[in-house]
């Protein structure tokens, strides 16, 4: 809207000049960016969004099960790998942040990736995945709490978790 004057919200000009804008334009008439499915997006309630809910669900039992702060190096007998810049075979990763790579940042990482994905594909938006994120997270930490209850008479002191927001929680 900003760009056809029709409007005029505040939209940084790098944006408006994007190389992305002047092909949808050119290849669709519209500045408006394509849906990633011709079909349209899903005829079904936007927030929370239910990838992002089960994976946030999934993540945080994933980091009941498992401690969190080791490394991931520590996990693999060759370090961690990432693509060669062909693709076409796998080399050590020699990044800065290599060495501060851990269980949880991983799964933070993979629960990310699950619903910004949605967001990416044009189904959803931002605010669905963050809460739905959250949801799950909540969703989790009550079935873990319930849990903890079978475990009565066991010498079990609970679930630490970090949560998506940073703080560590007994359950």
């Amino acid at each position: 809207m900003t760009k056809t004057h029709k409007a005029a919200y505040p939209v940084d000009k790098d944006v408006l000049n994007s190389a992305a804008l002047a092909m949808a334009y050119r290849n669709n008439g519209t500045y408006f960016l394509p849906q990633a499915y011709p079909e349209g997006c899903p005829q079904h309630p936007s927030y929370a969004q239910g990838h992002a809910s089960i994976a946030g669900a999934c993540a945080t039992i994933l980091k009941a099960a498992f401690d969190g702060d080791v490394p991931f190096s520590a996990l693999t007998s060759g370090g961690i790998v990432t693509a060669r810049e062909d693709g076409l075979s796998l080399v050590p990763y020699t990044g800065s942040d290599a060495s501060q790579i851990t269980i949880n940042g991983e799964i933070n990482k993979l629960a990310s990736n699950i619903g910004l994905g949605r967001n990416f594909a044009g189904i959803h938006w931002r605010s669905d995945y963050t809460a739905g994120l959250i949801l799950g997270e909540a969703v989790a930490i009550s079935i873990l709490r319930d849990q903890r209850d079978v475990y009565a008479g066991e010498d079990f002191a609970g679930f630490t978790i970090t949560k998506f927001d940073g703080t560590t929680i007994a359950v």
